[in-house]
């Protein structure tokens, strides 16, 4: 992505739209800014043909203003020498668009009316919807995105993937996949989550409005450049954080044992494993620095003992779902609840969390992913996926403390909103979710409030990242412990 900017803000489309009517009661012309629009992206594009090559271009417009600024990019890039036909949908009401159309005419670019491509072109510039675009497309319209995605030339979209929303990321139900994505006067939500990675390709932004005090953001991008405080030349294990793992059903072992081994790749100074016996010696054959202890043989005075003399707890992984599981979360939940601990709720923690909810100390991060989240807001994964700003903010409100919502474009929600950017389609394995919550215990372990959530989501991310340079076919969550080592000292 081009022009990311430390935590960059993300808006809603809404919002976007109230500052432009700002913009234009002040007497400022929309017509002006489309063409001001226009020109950006066509500078832009002029260089990115000249470094590809690109011939031949077809520029498809819909029927309203994002038309406008495909019909203005057409002209632009014709004046500058470039071959280029327009395709169009029959014109809208708008007077801005009857305009750019007209001085399309005028210089003597040609319009053909329709989708059905006279030839074969090297780019393809996507003008059809815009921000706006909130509803299902019907039959005629998905079947024109479709068509333009199976050319085989470079997918240029004008402000937003027509077809994708603007503020979910989710496709209505099909849209363009763009190589990039010109978005106009600031970033949307539905570029980074959901499922607009998919779509958008690489991101620019087309600033041309100054910003006013009414404008606020939804959200931040999480910045992929974070420090960590330094390690004191005087410092022992005792002073980098005692990390408790609980969980380990008798049948579910893996998940503790991934989650404890990317709480020391993380940096913890000690690592306490509370499971079923069982596991134990699966667990010293990988990692014989950790501790282990009996979650069977533990009694309250027990457990209350060991949440005192450690930092930080991750609960949940591979706990179950039975009556042994649950008689072990009523037991141990109520002693985390009550403690100072940093405490870090996954898996099956959330599931009997939803089963009998209750308002979360302040020092607790949840992990859901979207079928998680569902079964805590008793709504579908569809409800989830379809507004997934909306449902974190449900998740904080029903439940307090502060949460990550884990997918694409994962989002976090701690003072406010934050997505993280990093991450790829090969961290969708079985075990990643355990890692992160290894991690998050770690890092809060030892450096507390100097470290925030979504600093600790996107190491995450970086370290799969990390482990996907070869390819992302086949990423193991076991593998994942050396690329956390290296997030963490980059």
């Amino acid at each position: 992505m081009q022009q990311q900017v430390y935590h960059s803000p993300v808006y809603h489309s809404q919002s976007i739209q109230a500052w432009e009517q700002r913009w234009f009661a002040q007497h400022n012309s929309s017509y002006g800014l489309m063409k001001q629009v226009a020109w950006a992206i066509a500078k832009r594009l002029i260089i990115i043909f000249h470094e590809q090559g690109i011939k031949k271009t077809a520029i498809c417009c819909g029927q309203g203003n994002n038309a406008g600024d495909g019909y203005l990019i057409a002209k632009y890039l014709f004046q500058a020498g470039l071959n280029v036909d327009v395709y169009a949908a029959p014109l809208g009401m708008s007077k801005d668009l009857h305009a750019a159309e007209q001085e399309v005419r005028e210089a003597g670019v040609r319009i053909i009316s329709g989708f059905h491509f006279q030839q074969t072109y090297d780019a393809y510039i996507d003008a059809l919807f815009g921000i706006g675009l909130n509803r299902v497309l019907n039959a005629e319209w998905q079947g024109i995105i479709r068509r333009i995605d199976a050319q085989t030339g470079l997918k240029i979209a004008v402000d937003i993937p027509s077809g994708l929303n603007a503020n979910s990321g989710q496709p209505l139900p099909c849209a363009i996949k763009a190589d990039y994505t010109f978005t106009a006067l600031g970033l949307k939500a539905g570029l980074f989550t959901g499922q607009g990675k998919e779509y958008c390709g690489q991101i620019d932004v087309i600033d041309v409005m100054p910003t006013d005090a009414e404008l606020q953001p939804i959200a931040h991008l999480s910045s992929t450049d974070i420090h960590l405080p330094e390690r004191q030349a005087f410092g022992h294990k005792g002073s980098y954080g005692h990390v408790l793992i609980v969980g380990g059903h008798a049948t579910m072992g893996g998940a503790v044992i991934m989650a404890a081994e990317a709480a020391f790749h993380a940096g913890a100074g000690k690592v306490t494993v509370v499971c079923d016996a069982r596991h134990h010696t699966a667990i010293l054959s990988r990692a014989p620095n950790m501790m282990l202890r009996d979650i069977n043989a533990l009694s309250a005075e027990d457990i209350q003992s060991l949440i005192q003399h450690v930092d930080a707890i991750s609960f949940g992984m591979g706990l179950g779902r039975d009556d042994w599981a649950e008689k072990q979360y009523k037991q141990w939940f109520p002693l985390i609840q009550q403690s100072q601990l940093e405490t870090v709720l996954d898996a099956d923690a959330l599931w009997f969390l939803a089963e009998s909810p209750e308002r979360l100390k302040v020092k607790s991060y949840a992990t859901p992913h979207s079928g998680e989240a569902a079964k805590l807001l008793g709504m579908t994964v569809q409800d989830v996926e379809a507004d997934r700003l909306k449902a974190i903010h449900l998740l904080q409100e029903k439940y307090a403390g502060q949460w990550v919502l884990k997918g694409a474009g994962s989002l976090i929600l701690e003072d406010k909103l934050w997505i993280c950017i990093a991450g790829n389609a090969g961290m969708g394995t079985g075990g990643m979710g355990d890692v992160l919550a290894g991690m998050t215990a770690s890092l809060k372990a030892q450096f507390h409030s100097e470290v925030h959530l979504h600093e600790i989501v996107t190491l995450h991310a970086l370290a799969g990242d990390y482990l996907a340079q070869q390819g992302t076919r086949g990423l193991q969550a076991q593998d994942m412990a050396q690329a956390v080592y290296q997030a963490v000292n980059l």
